[in-house]
């Protein structure tokens, strides 16, 4: 059982036809109107954003670290010193924190696992290195951030059954050892922190359910839903929110981790879900990727070389209607650092501009009809 827990969250309304809601969420870095977007800053810093239009023009309540890179680089010694990510990045916002499971997951070839923890080498110099469950909490501890993630093993969405339970096991023995840390530490800079548990059990709903079980007892401010968008089919990661939501607490918020595409979004929101991050809208856009209501723009195709009108003249932020697209097409064509600020942005304003708008469809009471219409919409290709 989790202590010392001090986030708050209020569902304020819930859909009529389905298990959409719109929810608060108190932080010590403010407060958050669910269903929300949390752009990714893996190393410190939403990539080609900077922090004036995180809040300014694309207004983000919460971005992302991580801390398998802020461990690397700069190191927790930095940040400790200088007082946690808040004050290094000068983000006065809130901050969750990815335990670094996904990021140990993808290093198949440069990674031993065992019950005791998660040894690695470096992407950067192939340095030797251990992550157990307890120094995971120890370094987001440093690190600051207002949420704080379990450390897991994130197993291939493709994992065969046997697999996947060991890895589950592996999981939820990490995480009791990650909770008793948690229970056993304080803050570090005079504000409190959550911790939020992961249902793992890949595309198996017994393995799910078992998950979600033992996670719902936990009593912990929030939970996530992890493992998903890492190769199973669409239909299956859906199936999989639908038996995970149906046990985990309904006064609790719920986070769909990595995920994904402003549709996967609706259709996660339908479900339940609160929370999200991807790194999609930032990758994406600097490979010249533009989201729309309307659909998809890839910026690289001719047909964008002499359109003079706005990037989006019904968009959502600064950079949609004070630069066109033939502009964009050019910056995209040439590498110029600009078109990958502009295209960032644009996606980020967008992804924030889908949830917010999902929230308000579900105070209003039309989500269903809107969501089914703005799926259709955003499966074009302009």
């Amino acid at each position: 059982m989790l202590q010392n827990c001090s986030m708050k969250f209020e569902v304020q309304y819930n859909d009529i036809q389905s298990r959409a809601r719109a929810g608060l969420l108190i932080t010590a870095h403010g407060v958050i109107e669910t269903p929300v977007f949390m752009p990714v800053g893996t190393q410190g810093t939403v990539k080609a954003v900077h922090v004036t239009e995180l809040k300014e023009d694309i207004d983000a309540p919460i971005i992302l670290g991580n801390t398998y890179h802020l461990y690397l680089r700069p190191g927790i010694e930095i940040l400790e010193r200088v007082g946690g990510l808040h004050k290094f990045n000068s983000w006065d916002r809130a901050i969750l924190t990815d335990s670094g499971g996904f990021q140990v997951f993808s290093l198949a070839e440069n990674r031993k696992l065992r019950k005791e923890g998660a040894e690695f080498r470096s992407h950067i110099d192939g340095s030797k290195h251990f992550f157990t469950p307890e120094r995971v909490v120890d370094i987001q501890r440093s690190i600051g951030a207002d949420i704080m993630m379990a450390f897991d093993e994130c197993c291939p969405g493709d994992a065969d059954y046997v697999y996947a339970g060991q890895s589950l096991e592996l999981t939820e023995h990490w995480l009791g050892r990650c909770i008793n840390r948690f229970n056993n530490t304080e803050p570090k800079y005079g504000y409190e922190q959550s911790f939020f548990p992961i249902v793992q059990g890949c595309v198996y709903p017994d393995l799910r359910k078992r998950a979600a079980e033992n996670i719902a007892a936990i009593n912990a401010d929030g939970n996530a839903i992890g493992g998903l968008a890492v190769g199973e089919p669409t239909e299956k990661m859906y199936e999989m929110i639908e038996v995970v939501n149906d046990i985990l607490p309904k006064d609790k918020p719920r986070y769909l981790m990595g995920v994904g595409t402003p549709v996967n979004l609706l259709e996660a929101i339908e479900r339940g879900v609160d929370m999200f991050d991807c790194i999609m809208p930032t990758r994406n856009g600097r490979n010249g990727q533009l989201f729309t209501k309307y659909g998809t723009m890839n910026m690289r195709n001719q047909k964008w070389k002499d359109d003079f009108s706005s990037i989006d003249p019904e968009g959502n932020s600064f950079v949609d209607t004070l630069y066109s697209k033939a502009y964009l097409h050019h910056l995209i064509k040439v590498e110029e650092i600009l078109g990958l600020q502009i295209a960032s942005i644009h996606n980020l304003a967008f992804y924030l501009w889908l949830v917010k708008e999902a929230r308000k469809h579900i105070m209003k009471g039309d989500f269903t009809m809107w969501k089914n219409g703005m799926v259709r919409q955003l499966s074009n290709r302009l």
